[in-house]
């Protein structure tokens, strides 16, 4: 399992400058979380830039707090070091992310805000910069000076040559003013530093498969999706809504790749939440509808509740594949799956098309075979059948159970079945003008259509329409 290769550009500052802004302007999505509350960004934003024919990838790193910036060269390096998960105070684990980061890029966009001017923390974020990187590679750190409006004149940015950084580009992150210049800047650099060449053409023409991790706060999302990267690229603590904005991340597996969403937790209060929670939940259900697939993180060593019911719902009226994910196994004493997924499928009746794997995100148990999963569903959802099949198919089922009717006083007739789509699978019957068909056979055919043809884990959308041109008895 290897991650794609891409040029990596770091959005880099102090709190407040901007970077959240920056970061949804470049990749043209607003993904990351923009407040007035210093250290909103805790996990670091990953997207994808696509400028003069040439794509890398960007992060917006959390902000690091003031005791790291006067680190000591110790320190850093103790930082630096793969404490495997020793430090347990999530401020400690962005400052240790982001220096990770800083470390590994290709670039470094260093954002100042032209309004404030030059503050002590710009010095000291500079400074520990110079400490992080090498003398002979700081050609790889671009000032930006970001919020020069159109009454801003340059000589208003002079100031920041202090910092012996070069001459600053002036942006307006806001308004997009002078970010293409900056991004034909980014690229001109990227180019010569050759950060191109690791990324190759048969890369690029792979498949991509966009995944969406659902789930209640607390139930081990970030956990998996730690696991499935294989290195800690979200932040995890025990404390709720510790992840508060999606992150997507590239994964090259079996000749696909497979773009992982981990989303905040949706909590009990919905959309009723307050703050930056609200907002992280929002972002979860928008993060739902950019994916194909879904995988809902239980707490197995928990009660299934409403939530869960709701999510799957939600990811059922959206169309998306649904795989179960009953993280925590390793709390269960007495593995008995069979007996857990009598109780899951009990809990969630409706939802008995979507496959379980019975997985720990502690010790990585069983999640490498969600991978395998995800493809597997992927293929599912685009099954297509031709008329042929679908005739010989409803002439069977009709002799194994004759059509019922809903509201009328005759039978229905079904005189065509057809597939109007894929990705996910949809479907059309057809019947009499006068004929209605109950919602109880509609759910017959899908699970006798599950059963002939697969769609596993995959919603089917059935449309019965009536044809005002057939009159027919019923079959």
């Amino acid at each position: 399992m290897n991650e794609k290769k891409l040029p990596l550009v770091v959005v880099f500052g102090r709190t407040n400058v901007g970077k959240s802004t920056l970061f949804n302007t470049l990749t043209e999505k607003k993904k990351a979380l923009v407040s007035n509350i210093a250290g909103t960004t805790r996990d670091s934003n990953v997207g994808q830039v696509e400028w003069l024919g040439k794509k890398f990838e960007i992060i917006d790193t959390g902000g690091i707090m003031d005791d790291i910036q006067n680190a000591s060269q110790k320190k850093l390096k103790q930082l630096l070091k793969d404490e495997k998960g020793k430090e347990s105070l999530v401020n400690l684990k962005v400052q240790k992310q982001a220096i990770s980061y800083i470390s590994k890029a290709d670039l470094i966009l260093f954002l100042v805000d032209s309004k404030t001017g030059l503050l002590p923390q710009d010095k000291e974020m500079a400074e520990l910069l110079k400490r992080i990187i090498p003398a002979k590679d700081r050609k790889k750190i671009m000032l930006t000076a970001n919020k020069v409006d159109a009454q801003k004149i340059s000589y208003d940015t002079a100031e920041f040559n202090k910092l012996g950084l070069g001459e600053p580009q002036m942006i307006s992150a806001a308004t997009g003013k002078g970010t293409g210049d900056l991004l034909d800047e980014v690229i001109k650099y990227l180019k010569k530093a050759k950060a191109f060449s690791r990324q190759s053409k048969k890369q690029e023409e792979k498949e991509n498969i966009p995944v969406c991790i659902l789930g209640k706060p607390n139930v081990g999302k970030s956990s998996l999706f730690n696991k499935l990267l294989g290195s800690e690229k979200v932040i995890v603590s025990d404390m709720p809504h510790t992840t508060r904005e999606p992150n997507d991340m590239e994964l090259s597996y079996k000749d696909k790749i497979i773009t992982f969403i981990d989303t905040a937790g949706i909590s009990k209060k919905g959309k009723q939440s307050k703050g930056l929670e609200k907002f992280g939940i929002e972002m979860s259900l928008k993060s739902l509808r950019r994916s194909n697939i879904a995988l809902l993180v239980l707490d197995i060593s928990q009660n299934i509740t409403h939530q869960d019911a709701r999510l799957v719902e939600e990811i059922t009226k959206s169309g998306k594949s649904l795989m179960i994910i009953a993280n925590k196994w390793d709390k269960i004493p007495e593995k008995n799956t069979k007996k857990y997924k009598d109780y899951i499928y009990g809990k969630l009746p409706f939802a008995t098309w979507a496959p379980i794997q019975f997985a720990s995100a502690l010790t990585g148990s069983k999640v490498s075979q969600i991978m395998d999963m995800v493809i597997m569903l992927d293929e599912q959802r685009k099954i297509e059948l031709g008329n042929s099949q679908l005739n010989r198919f409803l002439n069977k089922i009709v002799k194994i159970h004759k059509p019922t009717k809903g509201k009328g006083i005759k039978k229905p007739r079904i005189y065509e079945l057809l597939q109007t789509g894929t990705n996910p699978p949809k479907f059309k019957v057809r019947i009499g003008s006068r004929d209605n068909l109950d919602n109880s056979y509609v759910r017959f055919i899908k699970n006798q259509l599950r059963e002939k043809f697969g769609f596993l884990g995959s919603p089917i959308k059935i449309n019965v329409a009536n044809n005002p041109k057939i009159h027919g008895k019923a079959g």
